[in-house]
């Protein structure tokens, strides 16, 4: 995945026709699209290809199943043109290995803790111990949460150069700038950009902020 802007778009939208006019317009503003399930299961599978034409895209598909089932969703996710696949690391070693080698390539990444409140209660207190499996697993990166930049900083010492990709940033209260400064190599957007008035506007702002916190790290 390139790292221009550090801004991947989280499409959680349902509707195909909005969901392609909003990649449309900030294209040039993101590094990738990441499409979840609700996408996924409300128009077809094609939409990853479809969207992959366009830009990179990640499947946040949290696969969390036995290898086998595992491997076989990778499988068919980088098949239809996804460049990553997101998934849960508390399925152990094994699952998490059989989904960096069915990717092929592609990049995989395994969550250590979810940006929601509730991710503090089950994924919060084993991010460390998930932060190190995927290093152990070969796993191309990591989910951390803008919601709790100082927790990026904390697996950021786990994983080394490993990439961290951190959602939460708009909705949730997560903050661009502080999850750049803290760690985050990609700040994961959704709804502030795709339900704002001007979606390429919003993008744009938010690549500003971050370009902004790259440049005053480097000044330092």
């Amino acid at each position: 995945m390139r790292s221009r802007t550090r801004l991947i778009l989280g499409l959680d939208e349902t509707r195909e026709d909005k969901a392609l006019s909003v990649v449309e317009m900030v294209r040039d503003h993101v590094d990738a699209i990441k499409i979840n399930w609700p996408l996924v299961l409300s128009t077809s599978p094609g939409i990853i290809t479809r969207v992959s034409r366009i830009a990179e895209v990640i499947c946040d598909f949290k696969v969390a199943d036995i290898p086998n089932t595992n491997r076989l969703i990778v499988q068919q996710a980088v098949a239809l043109g996804a460049s990553g696949v997101i998934v849960h690391g508390f399925t152990g070693r094994d699952s998490v290995r059989a989904a960096v080698d069915a990717a092929r390539g592609a990049e995989v990444f395994v969550v250590t803790e979810m940006s929601h409140p509730g991710g503090e209660e089950f994924t919060a207190p084993v991010a460390c111990r998930l932060a190190s499996l995927a290093v152990e697993c070969g796993a191309s990166g990591v989910i951390a949460p803008a919601t709790r930049p100082e927790r990026i900083k904390v697996i950021r010492d786990v994983v080394g150069k490993l990439k961290i990709l951190s959602p939460g940033v708009g909705a949730q209260g997560g903050d661009a700038a502080d999850a750049i400064a803290n760690g985050a190599d990609y700040v994961i957007v959704g709804r502030s950009i795709f339900n704002a008035s001007d979606p390429r506007g919003a993008a744009k702002e938010i690549c500003e902020q971050i370009a902004g916190t790259l440049s005053l790290a480097k000044k330092r």
